[in-house]
């Protein structure tokens, strides 16, 4: 993979993929996050005399509406830059074309969401050839997109000299070390909803890690697997063999300790003022739900995180955007931050779940990518970082 370190940009034009798929709020960035953690690979470009055509994209337009434009995200770019970031009024196009043209180094063109063309998510050649067009050469650090063969992420880099950001260069080799060369003991905390989503993933640490703590909704396929009751809990039927594989599995052959929460905290209905329960034991009452991991699992599961030599952790314990189902996987998120191994949170839900208990300062990696970060850690290629090579 080509890096910042191979691309000579002094005087020429640089075609930046970025990630601004930023939440917004009364037309205002609601979570600059994204936006600053590009601001090391723009500032290096900058410094070296380039000009900048930035692309990115927000959310799922269907056809240009307004309130998927990038225009808040100009705003806040300029701010964090300091320097003015023009937003063109679209993303190719003649108007686009002479923009980039008058460009001086230092100058930075923001082209808005580049789902408002349907060629990008059809990696359409045409598209591709006319984003090339903009400039001299290629930059990817949008690694929240890399997994997603685009015109932006993939077919771009085929047609200009190309590197990859200081974003993406870290997020690949920090994941390839989590399975190539962790400290060991490797522990790896997964949750979330549906095993179906995460079973590859689990599939590869049950080959490298050492333990693989499983937390959240998708801990009842698990159970239901084992024959426990799992009451009105949201439990993916379609996870149910792929959670009875991986028990069979688990600890035989060098493989990784598998372990499930002893104990859940219950709700008579999924709503912060519903009665709940703490259930010393994981069978789950008729018309009651599981919605957290109860505290000896937290406890039993931050031993296991700050006796790691590394440790990964995507998706929550429980539903943390309710507070009284919050401790579960507040309990992880201090646990990993306060752990003194290498610490990497893979994006998505578990992001936010640690900038939301302020702790993500304690972290060694906090990923920009929830899906490219998952299917990088089980192997597969993502075609944003292979057109880098």
């Amino acid at each position: 993979m080509k890096t910042l370190d191979d691309l000579s940009v002094d005087g020429k034009r640089v075609l930046v993929r970025v990630d601004f798929n930023v939440p917004l709020k009364d037309g205002e960035v609601a979570d600059d996050t994204r936006i600053r953690a590009a601001l090391p690979t723009l500032t290096e470009l900058l410094g070296q005399g380039a000009s900048l055509v930035l692309v990115s994209h927000l959310g799922r337009p269907q056809d240009r509406e307004p309130e998927f434009s990038l225009r808040p995200v100009a705003g806040r770019l300029s701010e964090l830059l300091g320097r003015e970031v023009q937003l063109a009024p679209g993303v190719v196009g003649d108007q686009v074309t002479a923009l980039a043209n008058r460009l001086q180094p230092g100058d930075v063109l923001l082209l808005e969401n580049v789902r408002y063309e349907p060629g990008e998510t059809k990696n359409d050649p045409d598209l591709a050839g006319q984003l090339a067009a903009l400039a001299d050469a290629y930059v990817n650090d949008a690694f929240g997109a890399a997994h997603r063969a685009h015109a932006s992420t993939e077919g771009v880099a085929h047609k200009l000299p190309h590197a990859a950001g200081r974003l993406l260069e870290r997020e690949v080799k920090t994941l390839t070390a989590i399975i190539e060369d962790p400290a060991k003991p490797l522990v790896a905390v997964v949750g979330g909803a549906k095993v179906t989503d995460k079973i590859a993933v689990i599939d590869r640490f049950l080959q490298v890690a050492d333990t693989i703590l499983i937390g959240g909704a998708m801990c009842f396929p698990f159970f239901k697997a084992q024959g426990h009751g799992v009451g009105s809990s949201l439990c993916e039927e379609e996870g149910i063999a792929p959670a009875r594989d991986a028990l069979a599995q688990a600890g035989t052959d060098g493989r990784a300790q598998l372990e499930l929460p002893s104990d859940l905290v219950v709700a008579d209905r999924f709503a912060a003022e519903a009665e709940r329960r703490t259930l010393d034991g994981i069978d789950v009452p008729d018309g009651w739900m599981g919605l957290d991991v109860g505290p000896k699992t937290a406890q039993r599961y931050a031993e296991a995180i700050a006796g790691a030599g590394t440790v990964f952790w995507n998706g929550p314990m429980g539903a943390f955007e309710l507070e009284p189902f919050a401790a579960g996987t507040r309990a992880v998120a201090e646990a990993v931050a306060d752990a003194p191994g290498t610490t990497v949170v893979g994006g998505g839900d578990s992001a936010a779940a640690i900038q939301q208990f302020g702790l993500a300062e304690g972290v060694t990696h906090l990923s920009t990518g929830g899906g490219a970060s998952l299917e990088l850690l089980e192997g597969k290629k993502l075609p944003g970082v292979e057109a880098l090579s």
